[in-house]
């Protein structure tokens, strides 16, 4: 039986990824006359359901993108009349009238995200990105991740691949904004579980740490730095950061703490910490009973890893 937390999401936004499919040509008639070939019809793949919770803060509550997707269309709106092409002062003009999630650049030391038809100077529009790695969330949160279709995770590499490169044009800068640096660790912390390279680990916690600058003691930077350091190997530096996250209440955290207990072989830390985890979340229970009950037979080493 596959472990796998509750979440909700319905995806609002349209997401592009970039591996097709094509329909067969049409057979050859038996009097040997050229086969007609049927056009090519390129197909996205469905996206499967995630594996890990969408929200990791409360796996009863939806994500963070769904929450500010509502939030813009209730917030006011300024249509604007553009150029298609700004580069083409002769192209065409389009309105804009929907509300996008635009964040500032650089000199922001939290979370500022406002709801605007258009990004105006020193600011970047999000709302792909922030839909996007919502999604890929819920397959690479963790090490190692999970794709049903090979297929998926293809695509999906291929797109994260490029919006790490908008985002670390901006996070290498000394004053970049809380908003962009959170993305970019985000960003560069599934890349690590998606095995595209050594770096993106190391450049991660860079973006973490840089981000704790600004928030000392956040929730959800220990989060995502005490569990990226776990899984990098650096268990007993990963420690405070969860026990911070716990304490705040990000759920997933407790989750993270005895996967990391499991990692320094401490069994009896990880055992407890799950045992508590059901008693603060006592929805969790069938999936807890499983993960102790193979803890206790040997038979996990990985609060993540598929059941045998």
């Amino acid at each position: 039986m596959q472990i796998k937390p509750i979440f909700t999401l319905t995806v609002l936004c349209s997401l592009f990824l970039g591996a097709c499919s094509t329909t067969p040509s049409s057979q050859v008639k038996a009097n040997k006359q050229p086969a007609v070939l049927e056009p090519i019809v390129y197909t996205e793949p469905q996206v499967s359901a995630p594996y890990y919770a969408l929200n990791p803060a409360d796996y009863t509550a939806p994500p963070e993108f769904e929450v500010n997707l509502q939030k813009s269309i209730n917030a006011p709106l300024t249509k604007l009349r553009v150029k298609a092409d700004p580069n083409n002062p002769n192209s065409e003009e389009i309105i804009l009238d929907k509300n996008r999630f635009i964040i500032p650049i650089n000199n922001s030391n939290d979370k500022a995200l406002k709801f605007a038809a258009l990004a105006q100077d020193n600011e970047l529009d999000v709302t792909d990105i922030d839909d996007f790695l919502t999604i890929l969330e819920g397959k690479a949160r963790h090490y190692p991740t999970r794709f049903d279709v090979k297929r998926e995770k293809t695509g999906m590499t291929d797109k994260l691949k490029s919006i790490i490169s908008t985002l670390d044009r901006y996070a290498v800068m000394p004053n970049a904004s809380y908003d962009i640096l959170l993305r970019a660790a985000k960003a560069s912390h599934m890349a690590r579980n998606l095995d595209m390279g050594e770096t993106y680990g190391p450049k991660a916690l860079s973006y973490a740490t840089r981000l704790l600058k600004m928030k000392p003691n956040d929730p959800e930077t220990s989060f995502w730095l005490g569990f990226g350091l776990s899984e990098g190997g650096a268990f007993k530096e990963a420690t405070p950061y969860l026990k911070t996250a716990m304490e705040a209440d990000i759920q997933e955290a407790h989750l993270s703490m005895a996967n990391n207990y499991l990692s320094m072989e401490q069994k009896k830390n990880a055992i407890t910490t799950l045992k508590n985890y059901k008693v603060k979340y006592p929805s969790e229970g069938e999936i807890v009973d499983q993960l102790v009950t193979e803890i206790e037979a040997d038979a996990r080493y990985n609060v993540w890893q598929r059941s045998r």
